[in-house]
């Protein structure tokens, strides 16, 4: 790939507003400020969709050579953000996963990790921008190349997936709240 035209992608719309959405998760992630699971749902549940709109938006580029990028985030920045996550979660951290290829196999329901799959889809966006900060364009393409294949294959798929359970949390009818406004959950459906 040439090196005017690795520029023109690394600095192209798209790739700037992928960077740009990025930026703003992990910053969210990385506050140090004790968050509430509902501030938490309430932010994911935007950013989330947002993040995979931009990712799903970016340019598809070749790198003739196999490819390393730095990775920035330690094990403990990981734990950190898993931690935190786990923490305001609770008992509320554990869903039920459907889209595995492990499921096709499994009799028993296989459960996955709100605060892990947040933690990974921030590992692999922080890495990249971290290289992408450093402005040296050849890293910045390799770092995009790698960022947009691990969607692809892996990020990808939990975030639609976490977003699936956050969207429950978020919008889950609370029995309490209904029975507070004099609505019998078992007759919700003749109300509407």
């Amino acid at each position: 790939m040439g090196k005017e035209l690795a520029s023109n992608i690394v600095f192209s719309k798209n790739v700037v507003e992928f960077v740009t959405v990025a930026v703003q998760y992990c910053t969210f992630l990385e506050n140090p400020e004790n968050i509430t699971s509902k501030e938490y749902t309430d932010k994911l549940t935007k950013l989330l969709p947002l993040l995979y709109l931009k990712a799903s938006l970016l340019p598809e580029i070749e790198i003739e050579d196999e490819i390393y990028p730095e990775v920035t985030v330690t094990e403990d920045d990981y734990n950190y953000i898993v931690s935190k996550l786990y923490t305001a979660y609770k008992e509320n951290d554990t869903y039920l996963e459907v889209f595995v290829e492990d499921m096709k196999y499994s009799d028993t329901p296989i459960s996955a990790s709100i605060s892990e799959d947040v933690a990974d889809i921030y590992q692999d966006t922080k890495n990249f921008i971290s290289i992408y900060e450093q402005g040296i364009e050849e890293n910045m393409s390799e770092g995009l190349y790698t960022c947009f294949e691990n969607f692809k294959l892996y990020w990808g798929q939990k975030l639609v997936n976490v977003l699936r359970a956050l969207h429950s949390l978020r919008y889950a009818i609370d029995e309490e709240n209904m029975e507070d406004n004099g609505l019998d959950s078992d007759n919700i459906q003749e109300e509407w």
